[in-house]
């Protein structure tokens, strides 16, 4: 049974966007996309005169900030009476159950943590701060004792009530996550940005080597180069110049990440049987010293010597005796974009070379407000809970909201900016549940689950308006589509230069070295797959780490793979698009068989019309696109588009087709499933062998009309020809013209239900199925 269509459709909603107080000036709130969220700030900076409290005459002061049931305590330090920490604490004012706030100074111990002093403060008479206003200055406070008499020791704090927008935000303690514990433990549920390792394709193109020496002298060494950076190995083809000095001629294409940590390292090997090959030399290319190049003018040869390491005694010694040579062209592209996206919904379609960047259109603003209803991902102390958070992508720059701890109504309420090159362009919002509360990769090797995904295309979104959507989160699971829960964004596309942005619309797609010297298909699906790799391992090398399962999500690895679902998708996305040919068609068709009379005489005079002045046909047509595209405005999408359950088959799909789209490579399935599905695979295989077939053989029923394969068909062809060339050669064109237009819109009563006689001849064409085996 299909969920009814407004679970998973899109939500218009009207949020109190800035706390109400958006003007036409933008600059007047930098969060100006978002709902303002109160809190009450304590910044604990330092204290002195602490009186000791053991018998060294010291003490291990930390300080504890309770609001009603939150506290949150400072690091200690050991035998200090004068400690600095610096630190601040966020306490949400919808979670304040106190009208006091408690900040104490305790001296750490084993049994018992001793009380020194405290400050308490009303929360009526604390003041408040909005940026841009200037930071509260620290105070000193006097400490008290429990019955309010002044004690020895001071402290500096600083008491205020502020807003998201706080500088101090990212980085404080905040009372939503008093459960998390570690410093690990926190940095991993903190907002962060995060940028791309810039990246860069490796053209290593092997020319050729000289000298070298095989073990065998006697025979034709058969050899190839391999090269190999980082994780990519590749080879060439074994030199079909069997001979000491081999030539290839072949380009291989790596990517290359900055800073270069990798060398290029290349081996030059011979086959001397079929699982045995000999190194004949190896060398070693530091990057850094590689041409970098911005257009397709070649850079220089070099002649690279190459070492050949010999075994002595059980150990490894180079041989400098004959110095072996490669001739080879290295260089570094900078006027390609490396693909880490599919270029169907890519962020970002600039070069890697900087030199090379154009403008920037506009800005793109995006607003994480809040989500609704996400379903439980993790169990803990029996009952189900979510710790969520989010992550975008667009261009190089990645961002990562705060995780909000054990809440299906997580309110992030944050926001973040882009520059803007191309309007044609996607930002992709991804939400995940945290399975690293606890601290790094302690928690088991744990990954965070995916709730749901969100992509919007630049274009698709008129400039200067805030777009306030629920988009829903939807999941493919192997037992169907799942709605997740929705998350509320705010988004606004800014535009710069209207002007440029229209001019976007005429440039390539890509930057021009796509097109001088085009990439293969399989090269670009290779390299995609080393970039991700790429990106996904230096982003988790961060701190904290942006995982490799939530960029290997975002950037959509493995949409790739065979899938019986989205080939149906794509089947009907075929046939949509040739629905309105066939529309066209049927009109036609009725037109032709007089369905209406009235449409058909008018046609007719259309028709003789434009055979009189056919200088009106073409501003006849594109006239008639204008006035379609005018008549449609008014029915224009109001709304970004989401994710369609529908259009991707996922809420039709069969259990067996999603449990084989989620299957590993290789399978990992029983032979009996992986036999039927084979079989399957080979009767589709079979319909779609026939189709191909068919028109084949409609293409060589083409070619044989001159070919005297049957020389009765092609003689009467060709005398028709003759026939036809004097006849329109004597007859003007407009009444060839019309005869033919009168002849297709005759009246039934003048047709006949047998084909035509054109029709006839062409299907008794011959055609090659007779020498197919």
């Amino acid at each position: 049974m299909r969920p009814p269509l407004e679970e998973f459709s899109l939500k218009e909603t009207k949020p109190h966007l800035g706390g109400g107080k958006i003007t036409g000036d933008k600059l007047t709130s930098t969060y100006d996309l978002v709902e303002q969220m109160q809190y009450l700030y304590v910044r604990v900076v330092k204290a002195k005169d602490l009186p000791p409290k053991d018998v060294t005459g010291s003490c291990d002061p930390y300080v504890e900030v309770k609001m009603g049931n939150y506290k949150g305590t400072t690091r200690h330090f050991e035998k200090k009476t004068n400690p600095e920490w610096n630190q601040v604490f966020a306490f949400s004012k919808d979670r304040i159950q106190s009208s006091v706030l408690e900040v104490t100074v305790k001296d750490k111990d084993f049994v018992k943590d001793d009380f020194m002093g405290r400050v308490l403060f009303d929360l009526n008479e604390i003041p408040k701060r909005v940026p841009p206003d200037s930071p509260l200055a620290p105070q000193w406070y006097r400490l008290e004792d429990r019955k309010g008499d002044k004690v020895r020791g001071e402290l500096m704090l600083a008491v205020w009530m502020g807003t998201q927008a706080d500088e101090a935000f990212p980085e404080a303690w905040h009372s939503d996550a008093a459960t998390v514990t570690g410093i690990e433990g926190l940095a991993n549920i903190r907002s962060k940005v995060y940028l791309s390792p810039k990246l860069w394709y490796l053209r290593v193109n092997v020319i050729e080597a000289q000298d070298l020496q095989p073990t065998d002298k006697g025979r034709f060494p058969e050899v190839y180069v391999k090269a190999q950076l980082g994780n990519q190995a590749l080879r060439t083809r074994v030199s079909a110049s069997r001979t000491i000095n081999p030539m290839w001629n072949e380009d291989l294409m790596f990517v290359a990440a900055e800073p270069f940590e990798e060398h290029l390292i290349l081996t030059v090997e011979d086959r001397v049987a079929p699982n045995k090959d000999e190194v004949l030399g190896k060398c070693m290319i530091p990057l850094q010293y590689v041409d970098k190049r911005l257009d397709h003018k070649s850079v220089n040869t070099r002649w690279y010597n190459l070492e050949k390491h010999v075994v002595v005694e059980g150990e490894k010694k180079k041989d400098t005796k004959f110095a072996s040579r490669i001739h080879m062209r290295i260089c570094l592209e900078g006027g390609y974009h490396v693909l880490d996206e599919s270029t169907h919904y890519s962020s970002d379609l600039r070069p890697t070379a900087k030199q090379l960047w154009k403008s920037s259109i506009g800005v793109l603003e995006l607003g994480i407000l809040n989500a609704q209803g996400l379903m439980p991902m993790k169990t803990k102390d029996g009952r189900g809970t979510t710790d969520a958070y989010c992550v975008a992508k667009y261009g190089q720059k990645w961002v990562r909201t705060r995780t909000i701890i054990d809440s299906p109504t997580p309110k992030w309420n944050e926001q973040y900016t882009w520059e803007v090159f191309d309007p044609c362009t996607v930002i992709t919002i991804g939400v995940f549940d945290n399975c690293h509360l606890h601290g790094g990769d302690k928690a088991g090797g744990a990954r965070d689950s995916r709730i749901g995904k969100v992509r919007i295309r630049l274009s698709t979104l008129e400039t200067d308006r805030v777009y306030t959507h629920s988009y829903p989160l939807l999941v493919l699971y192997p037992n169907g589509v799942k709605k997740m829960g929705e998350i509320h964004l705010a988004v606004r596309f800014t535009c710069s230069s209207l002007l440029n942005m229209m001019h976007m619309y005429s440039q390539p797609l890509l930057p021009k070295m796509h097109y001088l010297h085009p990439l293969t298909v399989s090269q670009l699906d290779s390299l995609r797959h080393q970039a991700t790799q790429i990106v996904s391992m230096r982003l988790s090398r961060a701190e904290p780490p942006l995982r490799k399962e939530v960029v290997e999500y975002m950037l959509d690895v493995g949409s790739h793979m065979w899938s019986m679902r989205r080939s149906k998708a794509n089947f009907f996305r075929i046939m949509g698009v040739l629905s309105g040919i066939i529309a066209v068609g049927k009109w036609f068709d009725q037109i032709c068989n007089w369905k209406n009379p009235i449409t058909t005489v008018l046609i007719h005079i259309l028709f003789i019309i434009l055979v009189l002045y056919p200088e009106l046909i073409l501003p006849t047509v594109f006239l008639y696109l204008f006035l379609i595209g005018v008549w449609y405005y008014r029915w224009r999408p109001r709304h970004p588009p989401h994710m369609d359950t529908r259009l991707s088959h996922a809420d039709s799909a069969h259990p067996d087709e999603l449990d084989e789209e989620f299957d590993t490579f290789p399978t990992s399935r029983p032979s009996d499933i992986v036999r039927m599905r084979y079989d399957r695979l080979r009767s589709i295989a079979g319909r779609i062998q026939t189709v191909v077939g068919d028109l084949a053989t409609q293409g060589e029923r083409l070619q044989s009309l001159l070919s005297w394969r049957d020389p009765r068909a092609t003689a009467l062809f060709v005398i028709f020809c003759l026939i036809a060339a004097i006849v329109l050669y004597v007859t003007p064109f407009q009444v060839v013209a019309l005869l033919t237009g009168f002849y297709v819109l005759r009246h039934p009563r003048f047709r006949h239900k047998l084909p035509s006689v054109p029709l006839n001849f062409f299907r008794r064409l011959p055609a090659r199925t007779d020498c197919m085996l």
